[in-house]
């Protein structure tokens, strides 16, 4: 790998830690159990859009095991991992796809992880009654994930190649 890439990698995982940590200690959810605005995925896109699939999985994977270490416990590092792991695996479809904008990748990310995060809450609470939270997950997947895409999309169009 050379020295630039794995330059442009650190700095973006270093970028999507100090994101969790902020979402971590200030009170940007609307008091709603789950919701966050998605900051460290902006670091995710930008990786996915600049360096590709792999590097994006890479950062994603090594943010969530240090955000659980440092910041969370097992629950939430199970929660984080699979809707991290499904969010990426779509984004990175939807990208390579070609006919989807930063935005509506960076919705459809939002709204699978909370996906992923509802499936694993189901599995670890042994009922599907959890569910029910569902489309409210999905609503604010949608709203984060397009303000999160429109943001990296200005990055994306400002920071050259």
């Amino acid at each position: 790998m050379k020295t630039k890439t794995l330059t442009v990698d650190a700095m973006l995982l270093c970028t999507a830690l100090i994101l969790s940590y902020v979402e971590s200690v200030l009170p940007l959810s609307p008091g709603i159990p789950g919701i966050k605005l998605g900051l460290p995925n902006a670091a995710i896109l930008f990786a996915l859009y600049r360096l590709g699939w792999k590097h994006a999985g890479a950062i994603s994977l090594l943010r969530v095991l240090l955000v659980g270490l440092l910041f969370g416990n097992l629950f939430t590092l199970a929660y984080s991992a699979a809707g991290a792991a499904l969010s990426l695996a779509v984004m990175a479809w939807l990208k390579a796809a070609g006919k989807f904008s930063p935005a509506a990748v960076s919705v459809a990310g939002g709204v699978t992880h909370n996906g992923g995060q509802i499936l694993v809450a189901m599995a670890l609470l042994e009922t599907a009654e959890i569910g029910y939270y569902l489309p409210v997950l999905c609503l604010s997947g949608t709203l984060a994930g397009l303000c999160v895409g429109l943001a990296s999309a200005l990055l994306l169009n400002r920071i050259p190649k």
